[in-house]
């Protein structure tokens, strides 16, 4: 029959009902002739490349009959290939054609797919990249074992030498859903592979777009990966030594993104999760420099007549939460360092400093409150009300830190939740600490705050602090901006063996 087998192969030169009856009938007959295999797949190849799109995706659909054995892999890698395909019923196929040899031999098809991650055109490598990202978390834990997830790892490493931004999110999101890496062990891995990543090694430049940008996007996949077991003590070491020293002089490829507070929310989640410091006296010392920068004097207390005169300096209450949120998670760890570290006149200096911004807060919060009294449900779903519920968690949490730093010798004990954080419901001690804290009680209702990636702008209520409060900037912590396609920059050549 091996002569009839030919006859069928031969079809796919023939027209289009022969080409159809060959699509069918090779990947039918493909277990019989084992000495025939290279030419039947070369055979339903054509037919996957066909003009004609019903030949094609009959083609395609049949693909999967051929993956047996060592033919396997190479069916995973034409697939992976056909995922540049435009036509959406096609790709379709492709997708359910894919995951259904996973299911066969989930090892033979990673081989492929990450040979193509690796080798293959730009368009294949980011189709196949997005496969893995979307369908691996839906199949079933009997295919995703330990051996294939430690080979996912292992090739996700070689792809993570040279990746663009996009394609590191991706990959974080691949590698953390996996079952092997949700204990504290594998929680460590991912943070060295983002540490890795992150050049935490090579020097600062504040300058440079794209370093700036690879160091934010990395410490945002690190973030959710720290807690009390898994450290996030290298990252917050790296933002102390390196990046508040430059932060005023920070670039960004992102239009419209505070880039210091942006550096400032993402150092005071880490502090939380802080261990062990080697340096830590020097790093609370720096920290503590950038805290006074927005925490002015009284203008009549003011050197040189700096700030003389009627206008008053504006108080930055975002990035004066954030820094102080972290200056008070780091002092616990040296808590004698404002009565020991600093000499008498300092501490003196940083008292007049903590009191003249808790007196406009007061004002602040009591105008908070009473724009905000009475107002439930919908009234508080307005764009405006949200941005001051907002404002109004922003200065209560800088109102209970300052208390703390008040207490005679300065206390480190209370918690809060930061302004852009859910309230943990659980946490019941948590909000008792803000509102026997605060000067009254906070509305009963407060609304979660607003959406990812809402950039809002407040004007503070008119009254005596209104003028020099400033502008209140609420800026949520967002992923990578989408679109951008191009490389993190600094790792020297980005060739990846493809065709550009």
């Amino acid at each position: 029959h091996k002569d009839a087998y030919q006859v069928i192969l031969d079809g796919v030169k023939g027209g289009a009902k022969e080409k159809r009856l060959a699509a069918q009938f090779i990947p039918k007959f493909f277990k019989h002739f084992p000495e025939l295999a290279d030419s039947a797949i070369n055979a339903q190849l054509d037919l996957c490349e066909d003009e004609d799109v019903s030949i094609r995706r009959q083609a395609i659909k049949e693909l999967p009959q051929f993956a047996t054995g060592d033919n396997l892999p190479r069916v995973a890698d034409i697939l992976t290939q056909l995922l540049q395909s435009d036509d959406s019923a096609e790709f379709n196929l492709v997708n359910n054609a894919l995951l259904s040899i996973f299911k066969m031999d989930a090892k033979g098809t990673l081989g492929g797919l990450f040979s193509q991650i690796l080798q293959g055109e730009d368009i294949v490598r980011e189709r196949a990249i997005k496969f893995l990202s979307t369908k691996l978390k839906t199949l079933p834990e009997e295919v995703l074992t330990k051996e294939v997830e430690e080979l996912i790892l292992t090739e996700s490493k070689k792809v993570l030498e040279d990746v663009t931004g996009e394609e590191f999110v991706l990959f974080m999101k691949i590698l953390s859903g996996l079952k092997s890496l949700q204990t504290v062990s594998g929680r460590q891995q991912l943070v060295e592979l983002v540490a890795e990543q992150a050049d935490l090694e090579q020097t600062f430049n504040p300058s440079d777009p794209d370093c700036v940008d690879r160091l934010l996007q990395c410490t945002r996949q690190a973030v959710p990966l720290f807690s009390k077991n898994v450290h996030s003590t290298r990252f917050v070491t790296y933002f102390c030594e390196h990046v508040l020293p430059n932060l005023s002089s920070l670039t960004t490829p992102v239009e419209g993104l505070d880039i210091q507070l942006e550096v400032l929310k993402l150092l005071a989640e880490m502090s939380s999760f802080c261990g062990d410091m080697e340096k830590l006296e020097s790093n609370l010392k720096k920290l503590f420099d950038k805290l006074l920068e927005y925490m002015p004097l009284p203008p009549e207390e003011a050197e040189n007549g700096e700030n003389a005169g009627n206008e008053e300096p504006k108080l930055q209450f975002s990035y004066v939460e954030c820094l102080l949120y972290s200056f008070h998670q780091l002092g616990r760890k040296l808590p004698d360092f404002l009565t020991s570290k600093l000499n008498a006149e300092k501490l003196k200096d940083f008292k007049i400093r903590l009191q003249y911004f808790a007196r406009g807060l007061q004002v602040y919060i009591r105008q908070l409150r009473l724009a905000l009294q009475g107002k439930t449900g919908e009234a508080l779903k307005t764009e405006e009300n949200k941005i001051k519920v907002v404002a109004l968690k922003i200065t209560n949490n800088i109102n209970v830190l300052i208390k703390d730093l008040f207490h005679i010798p300065p206390s480190y004990k209370s918690t809060v939740t930061l302004s852009w954080k859910p309230v943990q419901k659980a946490d019941a001690g948590q909000k008792r600490t803000s509102e026997d804290t605060t000067s009254s009680s906070p509305p009963k209702k407060a609304p979660a705050g607003p959406k990812r990636d809402a950039r809002q702008i407040y004007n503070p209520p008119s009254g005596k602090y209104s003028s020099n409060l400033g502008s209140f900037s609420y800026e949520q912590r967002g992923g990578f901006r989408g679109g951008r396609g191009r490389g993190w920059g600094g790792r020297g050549n980005r060739s990846r063996g493809r065709i550009y």
